[in-house]
């Protein structure tokens, strides 16, 4: 089943359940896939790298927009953010550790021969396509930074 049945049918889940709060986060993840689609081709089918792309994008924002709420102690307002970037990341294939993702760059560094710091964009370009989904940027980011020192 793909992406977008996946969360149709958990939409339908929710209106029988009244979960406002699912609603919106799944309204959301539909509308960011349908902008997607009608930006590039229509009705041709988005791979799943794009649709992973789309569903980090839509966690990531609510998380950013709960850590400002917080940070203005506005902990009503954090709160629903948290709670819908918690049911988009339903979606998502599990997140693997620090650890995990250390060895990921360990291991892409070694390969392509990176020296310092002038060849990050390389080393992260590949560790992104590689664990794409698993892992958020800036914790690939803090990792690469610091085996390249």
């Amino acid at each position: 089943m793909s992406l977008q049945q996946d969360i149709m049918a958990a939409l339908k889940d929710a209106m029988k359940a009244k979960d406002q709060t699912a609603l919106t986060a799944l309204r959301a993840i539909k509308s960011a896939i349908l902008l997607v689609k009608t930006e590039t081709s229509g009705d041709a089918e988005l791979s799943e790298a794009q649709e992973l792309k789309i569903l980090q994008k839509q966690v990531k924002q609510r998380k950013d927009s709960a850590a400002l709420y917080l940070e203005q102690d506005r902990e009503d307002l954090a709160a629903p953010e948290l709670a819908e970037a918690e049911i988009i990341a339903q979606f998502l294939p599990e997140a693997l550790t620090e650890e995990e993702i250390e060895k990921v760059v360990v291991a892409t560094i070694a390969d392509i021969g990176a020296q310092g710091m002038k060849d990050m964009g390389k080393v992260m370009g590949i560790v992104n396509k590689a664990l794409a989904g698993q892992a958020d940027g800036k914790t690939i980011s803090n990792i690469v930074k610091a085996k390249l020192v």
